[in-house]
């Protein structure tokens, strides 16, 4: 009977010490768990603040095309040989030459 009694104390000192290693296991598990979702929303949270930055640059983008199309054309016409004889002939009071000023160089 004692032989009996000293393996059944033997039997639950082995369930103590596997459930302990249990317990530990499961919370190890868990913590594994848990730094995986962490790394899966802070990698989503990552790519959502990357894809609003990569829509503000397109736009940023966009408006600097049209900026540079309007500078375009304003240069154009500023260029216009229409408006820079205007300009001379009312603002400096410039004239064409006479037949007699005109001087041909060989």
């Amino acid at each position: 009977m004692q032989a009996v009694e000293v393996l059944k104390q033997t039997v639950r000192q082995e369930e103590r010490i596997s459930g302990s290693v249990g317990y530990s296991t499961w919370i190890f598990i868990a913590s594994v768990l848990m730094a995986v979702a962490l790394i899966y929303v802070w990698s989503h949270i990552h790519m959502t603040e990357l894809e609003y930055q990569v829509a503000r640059e397109m736009n940023s983008r966009e408006q600097l095309t049209e900026e540079q199309a309007k500078l375009k054309i304003e240069l154009a016409t500023l260029k216009s040989p229409q408006r820079i004889e205007t300009i001379a002939q009312e603002k400096l009071q410039m004239t064409y030459p006479g037949r007699e000023q005109v001087i041909l160089l060989k």
